[in-house]
C-alpha cells in the first residue's frame, strides 16, 4: 500500500522544482532529493517526470475547480459570478505562486501531456464559466448571441495570459486586483443586455 504522505511529500517537492528549473530542465533525482526520499522510491509512485506532472495537474488543479465551485455558490448574480471568477483565479498567483508557474506554464513543456493527457479537470473548469454564461443568458441578463463555448475560452484565455505575464515578468506592472477589475468589467460590459444596462444590473 502507497503512503499518501509520502505521495503529497513528492508532489510538494515536484512544484517547487518544475518551478525552479523548468520541466525540460528537471530531474527526478533532483525532485527525490527535494522530498528526501531515495531516487527509486519516487518511481514506486510514478512512472516518470510526466507522470509526475500528470497526477500533480490532477490533485491540484481538481482541488482548485472545486475551492472555484464553491465560490461561486456564493454569488446570485452572473455578472458578480465572473468577477468572482476572475478574482479567485488571479489569486492563485499570490497564494501559491510556484504552484500557478508549474499549472499555467510548465505543463506545455510536457509533450505527452498535451498530446496524449485528457485533461478533465481544466475541462470541468473551463464549463464552470460557461454555466455563468448560460445562467445569465437564462436570466436575461447576458446576450443570447454569444456562443457560451466560445466565451468560457475566451475570458479565460485573458486570465490565463495575465497570469502567464505575472509569473514570467520579473517587474510586475499591473497589480492582480487591477487585472481583476479590468478584464472582468470589459467581458461583463461586452456580454450584459440591454436590459441589464438599464437595471443598473453592474456599477458604471
Amino acid at each position: 500500500m502507497k503512503d499518501q504522505t509520502k505521495h503529497k511529500k513528492i508532489l510538494k517537492a515536484a512544484v517547487k522544482v518544475f518551478a525552479e528549473k523548468g520541466f525540460y530542465n528537471a530531474r527526478v533525482s533532483e525532485i527525490a532529493k527535494e522530498a528526501d526520499v531515495a531516487d527509486g522510491t519516487i518511481y514506486l509512485y510514478f512512472k516518470n517526470k510526466d507522470d509526475i506532472l500528470i497526477s500533480l495537474f490532477e490533485e491540484e488543479f481538481g482541488q482548485i475547480v472545486e475551492n472555484m465551485r464553491q465560490e461561486l455558490e456564493k454569488e446570485k448574480n452572473p455578472l458578480q459570478k465572473i468577477r468572482k471568477f476572475a478574482q479567485v483565479h488571479l489569486s492563485i498567483l499570490q497564494k501559491q505562486q510556484q504552484l500557478a508557474e508549474v499549472l499555467g506554464v510548465e505543463v506545455r513543456q510536457s509533450s505527452k501531456f498535451m498530446k496524449e493527457y485528457v485533461n478533465k479537470p481544466f475541462i470541468e473548469y473551463l464549463n464552470l464559466i460557461r454555466a455563468i454564461v448560460v445562467e445569465g443568458q437564462e436570466k436575461g441578463i447576458i446576450r443570447k448571441d454569444l456562443t457560451p463555448g466560445i466565451m468560457k475560452r475566451a475570458f479565460f484565455g485573458a486570465l490565463d495570459e495575465m497570469a502567464r505575464y505575472w509569473v514570467l515578468s520579473t517587474k510586475k506592472k499591473h497589480s492582480i486586483n487591477d487585472a481583476v477589475w479590468q478584464i472582468s468589467d470589459v467581458f461583463i460590459r461586452g456580454m450584459m443586455t440591454e436590459e441589464a444596462r438599464q437595471n443598473n444590473l453592474w456599477p458604471v
